[in-house]
């Protein structure tokens, strides 16, 4: 049993975490903005009024957490965003503080192309996928620089698109490498990844793509 801290809970990756996590029998707390959005009670989960970007909201949540969780969004806006640069900034500062080091956050395949995607995957993700979150994109590399800059056991887990279909617990890993052909990954199975990872020494320090 993990006691593990949620950033991002109420976001459709982040719920996911938070069920599979319960049902398994993990100890956590959430840090939410708003409580009373997150319908739903457990003994083993504590939710706390807080803000990702205001650091004394949290920060002395995480002091004995075994692992940080951040499925931070920006909520499928396009608009420029602090939220996974100043949002990360703070967590790892709380961590430092706390001295807890182990962190998995959510990032995104499509930040770069590589030559093991598609020639259309390539076209796609340049001039599609790159121009429409231009901005969320532009924060989520501040978001990776800072992690690299840490102290920390990170993993950045990058998937492509993200659907709603159930969990099958089966899909392909590629810890600092890339995948051939990666096109889409439920939020349960990659909430599923996440937390079967806290452990996985292969991705301390480390880039995962994710795709079936």
């Amino acid at each position: 049993m993990k006691n593990i801290i949620v950033f991002g809970a109420t976001g459709p990756t982040g719920w996911e975490f938070v069920k599979q996590a319960l049902d398994e029998g993990h100890e956590l707390t959430v840090i939410v903005r708003d409580p009373n959005s997150l319908n739903l009670k457990h003994p083993k989960m504590k939710v706390i009024k807080g803000d990702v970007l205001e650091y004394s909201s949290f920060e002395n949540e995480v002091m004995g957490k075994d692992a940080v969780i951040s499925c931070l969004g920006s909520g499928g806006k396009t608009k420029p965003t602090i939220v996974y640069s100043k949002g990360m900034e703070n967590i790892v500062s709380a961590m430092g503080k706390s001295g807890v080091d182990r962190l998995i956050c959510i990032s995104a395949m499509g930040l770069s192309t590589n030559d093991k995607m598609s020639f259309l995957g390539k076209i796609l993700t340049k001039f599609v996928a790159q121009k429409i979150y231009k901005e969320p994109y532009k924060d989520m590399r501040l978001m990776e620089k800072i992690l690299e800059k840490a102290n920390l056991e990170w993993t950045i887990v990058r998937p492509p698109m993200l659907t709603n279909k159930a969990k099958t617990a089966i899909y392909r890993l590629g810890i600092n490498e890339h995948l051939s052909r990666p096109l889409s990954i439920s939020r349960a199975d990659l909430a599923h990844y996440m937390l079967r990872s806290i452990g996985d020494l292969k991705t301390f320090q480390a880039k995962v793509e994710i795709a079936y």
